[in-house]
């Protein structure tokens, strides 16, 4: 389920930086400082916006290519045995009931137990899942990952982490570059455009304003995760969800690049660090099923 949150967020930084560089090399900051006294700060708040939003949108837009490539998922277009006929019935059941068309579905090879669900449109989505979770789960544990992922993309949870992210980016985008106007000007006093201490200022700023920010698209992720799991037990009924999380405990993935680990299923431990992490730890996670 991770790589949902990971892979959105990678391409979205990975635009952003994208955009700032390509408007700085084609002078579009210049804009902002016409006079070469002062900023326009609503043009600066327009382009932060389209630089902000054009990486979300752009990242959702290619997410389920993303996830595909990255993760070597391979979609089945006819099932070639039992359990991928068995994989496609349930989730199509399963999407039925939620109310949304059936996703594309897939498998990919790992040896980890992971799931996830991406795509920029409901009634457009893929949902895969790792060969580690075919072999590791019972079929009714595997069923209630299927209806988390499903729930996910009911709940349109990607685009509602693309609009959050928009938001985000608009904010980091903004105030990376009033501190870059405040180094040039005020600490550098550079009185005619915007020099190199400009430059390096925003790109800096960007970074540190872009992991803190992060702290709220994380919190959101993990509100999105305990709404995926309470879907999953309106679904398949709150035991199966409670196993499979259950299950997840006891076998963290131990695959993962320590790059990545925040993101894995298994969630974040108490502490500092949990703010930087997608999912919810699995015992808040299991609590929060048996209270409902």
């Amino acid at each position: 389920m991770f790589k949902r949150i990971a892979l959105f967020i990678a391409t979205n930084l990975a635009v952003i930086l994208v955009l700032s560089i390509v408007l700085r090399l084609l002078g579009v900051d210049s804009i902002l400082d016409e006079q070469q006294v002062g900023i326009d700060y609503q043009s600066l708040l327009i382009l932060s916006a389209v630089i902000g939003f054009g990486g979300s949108f752009i990242s959702l837009a290619i997410s389920k290519w993303m996830a595909k490539r990255s993760t070597g998922a391979k979609v089945i277009e006819q099932p070639s045995n039992e359990a991928e006929s068995w994989l496609i019935s349930t989730v199509q059941r399963q999407a039925q009931q939620a109310g949304i068309d059936m996703p594309e579905v897939a498998i990919y090879d790992a040896p980890d137990m992971n799931a996830f669900a991406t795509g920029a449109r409901r009634n457009s989505a893929l949902v895969a899942v790792s060969t580690g979770l075919l072999r590791g789960m019972k079929k009714d544990e595997i069923e209630a990952v299927l209806a988390h992922e499903i729930s996910h993309v009911a709940n349109g949870d990607m685009v509602t982490l693309t609009l959050v992210q928009g938001v985000v980016n608009t904010f980091v985008i903004f105030l990376s570059r009033l501190v870059g106007h405040f180094v040039d000007r005020v600490l550098l006093r550079n009185e005619s455009g915007h020099g190199i201490g400009y430059f390096f200022s925003v790109i800096a700023a960007q970074i540190v304003l872009g992991i803190l920010a992060s702290t709220i698209v994380m919190w959101v992720s993990r509100q999105r995760e305990f709404r995926a799991d309470a879907g999953s037990a309106k679904i398949n009924g709150r035991e199966p969800m409670i196993n499979a999380l259950a299950r997840l405990e006891s076998n963290t993935p131990s695959q993962l690049p320590e790059a990545m680990r925040a993101f894995g299923i298994a969630g974040g431990k108490p502490g500092i660090m949990k703010l930087f992490m997608s999912h919810p730890p699995i015992s808040e996670r299991i609590e929060a099923l048996r209270r409902t």
